[in-house]
């Protein structure tokens, strides 16, 4: 039997378009300077179906800020998993695997993490709940699912961790760098830059968690 092919819905097929469009001008220009009229350029809509779907610019900007959060976290999670989720032979491998994959960035999320350092900047602009929610979504969330591997790689003693959420913190403090950015530097220099940081913050991180024999 030959499967059907899935028809998404023009409702739906628009209200995609409309986050989508969204997404790319709050990344663009931000929350403050983003119009209802620019979003429904960039989506190839009209600003009445844009209203059809969503209240109000806040509404749209909170819609697509937990949901592109959202993706985030659940890359990170598949991330996380690919790399500490079965047996681990070389922990300082998979770790540094997992870091630079961490920080490398993505054109993918470009726009997200534009909104991301933006929302950073004018926090005091939004409601505390707005905040709260996103970084629920997002970065608490993956973060979460990083603690809990880190109690898995405790209890198998690769490491002598207490609070598994504050190694997973800390983890991701010591290799992040927010300096990294394409516009900054040529591809082999940008990974030669994040292979240099993902190594250095692993080592550093080992050096406080490993097991003393």
């Amino acid at each position: 039997m030959t499967a059907q092919k899935v028809v998404e819905p023009r409702v739906a097929r628009k209200r995609r378009s409309i986050l989508a469009g969204a997404l790319t001008v709050f990344g663009r220009v931000g929350y403050l300077s983003a119009s209802i009229e620019m979003i429904a350029a960039e989506a190839g809509a009209s600003t009445r179906t844009i209203y059809n779907h969503f209240e109000n610019k806040e509404q749209l900007f909170i819609t697509v800020l937990m949901e592109s959060s959202t993706r985030v976290a659940v890359t990170r999670e598949a991330l996380i998993e690919r790399h500490l989720g079965g047996p681990v032979e070389d922990l300082e491998a998979a770790l540094v695997a997992l870091a630079k994959e961490w920080v490398r960035p993505s054109q993918d999320f470009d726009d997200h993490f534009r909104i991301v350092r933006r929302l950073r900047g004018e926090a005091d602009r939004f409601p505390p709940e707005v905040v709260r929610s996103w970084q629920e979504a997002g970065p608490h969330r993956a973060r979460r699912a990083l603690a809990a591997r880190m109690a898995t790689l405790a209890e198998r003693g690769a490491i002598a961790v207490a609070d598994p959420e504050l190694a997973a913190q800390q983890f991701m403090a010591l290799v992040t760098d927010t300096t990294i950015s394409r516009a900054e530097f040529s591809a082999t220099a940008l990974e030669s830059e994040i292979d240099r940081i993902a190594r250095a913050g692993v080592h550093t991180f080992l050096h406080g968690y490993l097991p003393r024999r």
